[in-house]
């Protein structure tokens, strides 16, 4: 689904698995028959993107690019396209728009085999992804928080020694140098938690409740009412 002039893509996230399509057959009466069309449009999209010099612009095909890879007819182009890695790069962009609809196109592609592993396999991926939950833009906050439970794996949930020993500084840390390799990929992090335990204490009921969901599945976290009054302290 694109979106025409004017209107702003909106990612809303939920814990669950985007809906799929079991068969062959049923992809191919969504695709169409000109599946070379979609591909060269998706082609043309990400060159208008590295290429423009307007702004807006780029946020509507950003937005389009995200609208995109909601949709599991499109996971093979957008692969191989490396939409993703231009997801990625947009995490930091200083562009508030620009960053909200590269998160919100990560989320929409994060589950997808190949997309995931390549998100977990750097760990400057997933600190970028943990640095979005400092973000002030509510969207971004949401979106990163989501793509975050849907990346744990069996590895992403060991603890980290020093961060259990230390959570404020690895809080710190996380902040000041999320875009480094050097950052520990671990996601279920003591550092986490504490994030996770302030945004549900939010007056935002979409954050708190999913933040909630996310102390609950990944910490075991059942005393979540009395425990979410404590903040998180800044560097």
């Amino acid at each position: 689904m694109s979106l025409t002039h004017g209107e702003i893509f909106r990612m809303t996230p939920h814990p669950q698995k985007p809906p799929m399509f079991s068969t062959p057959q049923q992809l191919a009466q969504r695709t169409g028959a000109n599946t070379t069309d979609r591909f060269h449009y998706l082609q043309e999209l990400v060159t208008e993107f590295r290429t423009t010099a307007d702004q807006d612009a780029k946020r509507q095909v950003l937005a389009n690019l995200a609208n995109f890879a909601y949709d599991p007819i499109n996971y093979d182009w957008l692969w191989q396209l490396n939409v993703v890695n231009l997801f990625l790069e947009c995490v930091p962009d200083p562009d508030d728009k620009i960053r909200e609809f590269g998160i919100g196109g990560l989320c929409n592609l994060c589950l997808e085999k190949r997309n995931k592993e390549y998100i977990n396999s750097k760990p400057s991926n997933i600190a970028s992804i943990i640095g979005c939950l400092s973000d002030d833009n509510e969207e971004i906050v949401l979106n990163a928080t989501t793509i975050l439970m849907f990346l744990i794996t069996p590895a992403s949930k060991k603890r980290n020694t020093f961060d259990n020993l230390f959570p404020l500084l690895s809080v710190c840390l996380i902040r000041l140098l999320k875009y480094s390799n050097t950052i520990p990929t671990d996601i279920v992090t003591e550092s986490v938690k504490t994030q996770m335990r302030q945004f549900a204490s939010s007056p935002s009921p979409r954050l708190s409740n999913l933040a909630r969901v996310f102390l609950e599945d990944y910490f075991e976290d059942r005393d979540v009412v009395s425990s979410s009054g404590a903040g998180v302290q800044t560097c």
